[in-house]
Formats: structure tokens, sequence, C-alpha cells
């Protein structure tokens, strides 16, 4: 019987290709953000309940089901929304450039992009801030949807997207 180890650049390379898509027009993609944008504007709880999040993800992407997964066990009521082309969706909704991920979600008036840790997008909903929303840029390896089996994790931080598109750290996130 053989035994399959993957290395840390091999569970890299096995997830970025599970979100691989080839490109289609961008009409599809801004026609499917538009047709969940109700449901992500109704979402403007601000107190314990979680409100709708809608996640924008392509259909091969299986770490960004991961992701979904997680904030589904935290409570958050999610629609998952599938698009063949991210590109529109992450201009439309203020994603800088250089700062994406494989998923882009709304919540509460905020854009969440890439493996954002649930308990930070809990304290951007408490505390409110005048920003555009939470990034996580790439997808470090350890990220909720990125784990390894073994349990480690790359240090990772979580930055906050002002109004004018410009980052500061949010939340740091060390090594395990």
């Amino acid at each position: 019987m053989s035994r399959w180890i993957l290395t840390p650049l091999a569970a890299l390379a096995l997830a970025l290709s599970a979100c691989a898509e080839p490109p289609a027009t961008p009409q599809a993609a801004v026609d499917a953000h538009a047709a969940a944008a109700p449901a992500a504007a109704a979402a403007t709880d601000t107190d314990a309940a979680w409100p709708t999040m809608t996640v924008y993800k392509t259909p091969s992407c299986g770490c960004c089901g991961v992701w979904i997964e997680h904030a589904q066990a935290a409570g958050i009521p999610v629609q998952a929304v599938d698009v063949a082309d991210m590109g529109p969706v992450k201009q439309e909704l203020g994603v800088p450039y250089g700062k994406g991920s494989c998923h882009t979600a709304e919540i509460g008036g905020y854009f969440i992009e890439g493996h954002v840790p649930i308990e930070d997008i809990r304290r951007l909903l408490d505390e409110r801030p005048a920003a555009r929303g939470l990034t996580l840029p790439g997808m470090p390896l350890g990220s909720p949807g990125m784990e390894l089996p073994d349990g480690r994790s790359q240090a990772f931080t979580v930055e906050l997207v002002a109004e004018d598109g410009s980052t500061t750290a949010w939340a740091h996130h060390p090594a395990r």
C-alpha cells in the first residue's frame, strides 16, 4: 500500500490548482453578483446574531468550500455564489489590486477577501470601523480553509482596507 505525503509546497500547489478556473466573460460575474446583492444588502445586523454572508467563488475551488464550512460552523448564514471570473466581483467591491485571494465575501456592508478567520470578522462587525473590509492576501497555509493535517500554520496578518484603499494591520496570527 503506498502512502502519499504532501509537503507544504505540494499542499499549496494542490490547493491553488483546485481554485483554477478558465476565465469567462466579465458580464457573467457581474450578473451573478447583482443577483445576490439584495441578500447581502439586507445583512446589516450589529448585534450578536450574524447577518447573512454572500461568498463569491469559482465552482471548482475546494478551499473556498472549506472556508464556507468554517463560517457555517460559527453560525453564519452563507449564500454561496459560483462565478466564472472573480475579477469583476473584486473590482466592484473595492478589493485593492495585489490584496486578493481565491474568494470574496460580503457581510454587514463589508467585504471579506480570502481565508480571514471568523474571530476577525466578528470583531469587524462589532467595532464597525469606517472601512471597505478585511483582506488576507494569498492563501496562507494553516489559515481557515487552508489547514494542514499536522496543524502547522504560517504566520499571517489580516489587513483592514480603509475607504481610500489603504491597508493597516487588523490582526496578527502567529505560526503554529
